[in-house]
């Protein structure tokens, strides 16, 4: 490992504690946004003889403690965390954060909703201000997922298509504002349908240019100081995982049809699709390891978005994609992405596992042409258990990409 990846783990370390004072609660709950959505009631027989890092500090500081195996328990009264914290991302580098969320029942039977945040400061200056929600209401009848940000983000281009060359590293800035809400209804047993409204508005965008002089894909795909994409969505949703924080077994599948509008504010007229699969195996049969797999494919499918609205790494909902490259490393009309992660255990109390993973990203360029060049990330990384009750995790890993890419990746719960 480089040298400069030894502080930034010592930062993520540094969290930890923070991290482990935010469980010790009467109702212990995840701090992940955008992963707490499942019914997180776990029998103290499931967590016998298990650990998380909670276990491991009480243990420290009060040896003669026990542990404790309740069932976390979580009703119509709100529970509320707050966490102070220190991260790492290969587009901000260091970041000062504070996360925290709001969980609740709206009936005994509905699964958990959460409204969470985690506004950060970067060591690039980066202001995140993100606020998602995930409701659930009465016998799960209905499920509103609600998505607002604002970022003052400086980051770096690298043109359009999977062929683009790191050296044409081109710094940008601009300001987004987003405002998505989706309203899904169960139709039949996990399949839930709906709509939804999305607004992107990207302000004070401004570019250095290619090091070299040269005109950058940017300015040749039309350079804008103001857009605007603003439209519906039509969507689609089956769950079948049997956690929605740490799956190990079943299958999920959700459908995004979104159609932006003139009439409706947007800059241009444009319509786009994403589909995201995932299926979950013990493997082998008989073990707690796991073989998780993803397809993630974002694609336009009428007109010209903006630029920064175009399909990118690690763009997607849950910023997943491309472990081993920086956020929007590869951008383009077309994105086409699979990943495969061996999950597996390395305690048997559950303290910690160890996961190994591979992706792949092909993007086109401008609307109209053709995919490129398959890019390959890999990797290995480590997980700490947080919470033994929802079986949160810390993840921890090192990615590796082409033409050099490189880097630490820690975040709260699984990428997928």
């Amino acid at each position: 490992m480089k040298k400069a990846a030894i502080p930034l783990l010592l930062a993520a370390l540094l969290a930890l504690p923070a991290l482990v004072r935010a469980q010790d609660r009467k109702s212990i709950i995840p701090l992940s946004h955008l992963r707490m959505n499942d019914t997180l009631v776990v029998s103290s027989a499931d967590t016998i003889q298990q650990k998380d890092l909670y276990d491991v500090i009480r243990g420290i500081f009060n040896k003669h403690s026990k542990t404790e195996n309740k069932a976390a328990v979580i009703g119509s009264k709100p529970v509320i965390s707050i966490l102070p914290a220190v991260g790492y991302t290969l587009q901000t580098k260091l970041a000062a954060t504070i996360s925290g969320n709001i969980a609740f029942r709206m009936s005994p039977e509905s699964r958990i909703s959460t409204i969470s945040s985690n506004a950060a400061y970067t060591q690039r200056k980066q202001i995140l201000i993100p606020i998602q929600s995930n409701i659930w209401t009465k016998n799960n009848a209905f499920n509103y997922i609600g998505d607002i940000k604002f970022y003052k983000y400086p980051q770096s281009t690298f043109g359009l298509g999977s062929n683009s060359s790191v050296s044409n590293n081109n710094p940008m800035d601009y300001t987004l504002i987003r405002v998505a809400e989706t309203v899904l209804k169960k139709i039949v047993g996990n399949f839930y349908a709906g709509a939804g409204f999305i607004y992107d508005n990207h302000y004070g965008i401004s570019e250095e240019g290619n090091p070299d002089g040269s005109t950058s894909d940017y300015a040749l795909y039309g350079e804008k100081s103001h857009t605007v994409s603003s439209g519906i969505t039509l969507n689609a949703l089956v769950d079948m995982r049997n956690s929605t924080i740490t799956p190990t077994s079943g299958f999920y599948a959700s459908l995004i049809f979104r159609d932006n509008k003139k009439f409706l504010g947007s800059t241009s007229s444009w319509k786009s699709l994403i589909v995201d699969v995932r299926k979950y195996y013990r493997f082998p049969e008989n073990s707690k390891n796991v073989l998780a797999l993803w397809s993630y494919d974002w694609v336009v499918l009428t007109g010209r978005p903006p630029y920064l609205d175009l399909p990118a790494t690690t763009w997607d909902q849950n910023n997943g994609t491309g472990r081993g490259y920086i956020q929007g490393r590869f951008r383009g009309a077309q994105m086409v992405y699979l990943e495969s992660e061996y999950r597996y255990g390395i305690t048997a109390n559950g303290l910690l596992g160890g996961v190994v993973f591979v992706n792949g990203q092909s993007f086109s360029a401008s609307p109209g042409s053709s995919l490129e060049r398959m890019q390959a990330g890999y990797g290995a990384g480590l997980r700490i258990k947080l919470n033994k009750v929802s079986k949160t995790n810390i993840a921890v890993d090192y990615g590796f990409g082409n033409q050099g890419s490189n880097g630490v990746f820690v975040t709260v719960g699984e990428i997928f």
